[in-house]
């Protein structure tokens, strides 16, 4: 018999063929409690995240989502040692930032700070988008539900929601307001604002936040529905004037300006939300880590003491609960969108 025919069959007459060994370790390994996919289960929510986390904001620098979203990053980074990057990507309406997030690897490496405008609103304002915001994503938890306010220049002889409406009816078509973009709340406040009281509103659509800012101060735009958080530096300087804010309630930030809806146009009502998404696919695990740890944030004093200082309130639920939200949130906006009026220019 050749030598290495000789040898391959002592081999296999003495010792046990590798697979089979093999196959005996993983079920030793199983029984014991510490099979290789049992261990990296049990490490991965501890070791993670494990190098710095790209945080997605699909918009730009300055506005409501950043501003936010940096607050997170910031306490994130603290509480998980590890360092979450805010990486602004705006374009078409907050859509080209969050389809980048839908197609990123599912490891916990990328994550979306998304907002009520791009998951709820943009479905029913683009035809195509490059991602669905049920299927593409795994729901980690709701961050902040934010109202926005009506703002004018100071030198606008309007003061309240009925004379806003009265000056648009002697300037149809000349009042001008801005908003971050199509699909985006300042948007839909406006077009639902126009639609209810019966009045035509010019859309200025603008890159950032800060041009549309800039814009009502110097008096280049007439009109402003603009994120609480925001708007409040410019409103404490007296270099705007509120009007009304859009939501249901008061806030808090703003106690003394009345509600759309109270001042002058029954059935107004427009909240923003802000949450924290992961592409489809991400292990549980990670989404478990990240839920439990915003859930401590939003729970602390400090920090429902700072997002009410910016106009906002602390949300915070598991990632069921906010699938469900979403979800829901999608047909209620439906019904907005359809009532205003609005769509993709």
């Amino acid at each position: 018999m050749p030598k290495r025919i000789e040898s391959a069959a002592r081999r296999g007459r003495h010792a046990p063929r590798p697979a089979k060994r093999w196959l005996a370790m993983a079920a030793w390994l199983c029984m014991s409690g510490t099979g290789t996919g049992t261990a990296l289960a049990q490490a991965q929510p501890q070791e993670y995240p494990a190098r710095p986390v790209r945080s997605v904001v699909p918009f730009a620098a300055g506005g409501l989502n950043d501003t936010l979203s940096r607050l997170f990053a910031q306490t994130l980074s603290e509480r998980l040692k590890a360092t979450f990057l805010i990486d602004n990507r705006p374009g078409a309406g907050g859509t080209t930032g969050t389809a980048i997030v839908a197609q990123a690897a599912p490891d916990g490496y990328t994550l979306l700070f998304s907002s009520s405008t791009t998951i709820a609103v943009s479905p029913h304002l683009f035809a195509k988008l490059a991602y669905d915001p049920v299927r593409d994503f795994a729901p980690i938890t709701s961050l902040a539900t934010v109202e926005s306010v009506l703002l004018v220049n100071p030198q606008t002889p309007a003061k309240t929601v009925k004379e806003v409406i009265a000056l648009a009816r002697e300037q149809p078509g000349q009042l001008r307001y801005g908003s971050v973009g199509i699909g985006s709340s300042q948007h839909l406040a406006g077009a639902l604002f126009g639609t209810l009281a019966k009045i035509d509103l010019l859309h200025v659509p603008y890159k950032a936040a800060g041009q549309v800012l800039a814009d009502i101060i110097n008096g280049s735009i007439s009109l402003d529905f603009e994120p609480v958080p925001t708007a409040l530096p410019h409103i404490k300087a007296g270099r705007l004037r509120p009007i009304a804010v859009t939501s249901s309630r008061r806030s808090q930030a703003l106690p003394d300006v009345p509600t759309i809806a109270e001042a002058g146009l029954p059935g107004y009502e427009l909240s923003l939300w802000t949450g924290m998404l992961a592409p489809r696919g991400t292990p549980r695990p990670v989404i478990d880590r990240l839920n439990a740890t915003m859930a401590g944030v939003l729970a602390s004093p400090e920090m429902k003491e700072r997002l009410v200082g910016l106009g906002a309130a602390p949300m915070g639920d598991t990632p069921e609960a906010f699938g469900a939200f979403i979800r829901r949130e999608l047909v209620r906006m439906g019904e907005v969108v359809k009532a205003s009026g609005a769509g993709a220019q």
